[in-house]
């Protein structure tokens, strides 16, 4: 209960850690960005404060700094960038999976990518290495750090609002129910994935069909 007290509209520290925590665990995934925020949005969820809309704004602004700074890595220092987070085989599929992806859906998928474990360290610095144009990620960025703020804020103030009298228990839903949606997310991505890369191939099957028709009709 103290620790919820301390992460009040009225605290200084509320708006230190929603804008500095997303920032930073663009760098260091350890660090628990989204957490931190679904942590707020239960501590306020008894409060109409109008200073609630700063602190989504802090979190969106955290959201975004790291997005570029991620961005701005990648494309000045490549060579340290690939050693430090895609040498491993691990970090190396990483990468092929963010350039494939990029090349299909850009924008989408630097989205999509922050609801999925991982994917927003990947996605963002394979951006800068391999030249993303940069106003169109700056536009983008901007646009999903709004979406990702509002989302998981809300999630929050969902879960406090539920269990006002135990904050912990809400926290705890709150922070499932954001690994269930993440899960869900990622799940359908790989479908999609999975579809995309049935296509060709029937598409290929369908067009050898009315050659084949033809031999045997001539």
């Amino acid at each position: 209960m103290v620790v919820f007290a301390g992460l009040q509209v009225a605290s200084a520290l509320s708006y230190v850690i929603a804008l500095v925590i997303p920032a930073l665990d663009a760098i260091f995934p350890v660090l628990p960005g989204e957490t931190a925020i679904i942590a707020l949005g239960v501590a306020t969820a008894g409060s109409a404060d109008p200073r609630i809309a700063l602190l989504v704004g802090c979190a969106a602004a955290g959201a975004f700094l790291g997005d570029n700074l991620c961005y701005l890595l990648g494309r000045r220092f490549g060579s340290a960038v690939q050693r430090r987070f895609f040498a491993t085989p691990k970090g190396r599929k990483a990468r092929a999976w963010a350039e494939r992806s990029l090349a299909r859906f850009g924008p989408q998928l630097i989205i999509v990518c922050r609801f999925i474990p991982g994917g927003r360290t990947a996605v963002t610095l394979t951006c800068g290495l391999t030249g993303y144009p940069r106003r169109r990620f700056t536009a983008v960025t901007a646009v999903a750090a709004v979406i990702w703020a509002l989302y998981a804020f809300f999630i929050g103030r969902l879960g406090g609002r539920a269990f006002e009298d135990n904050p912990w228990i809400g926290l705890v839903i709150a922070f499932g129910a954001s690994i269930v949606i993440g899960a869900v997310i990622e799940v359908v991505r790989r479908l999609r994935a999975r579809m995309r890369g049935h296509r060709p191939r029937d598409s290929a099957a369908a067009a050898r069909k009315p050659v084949t028709a033809s031999r045997r009709t001539g």
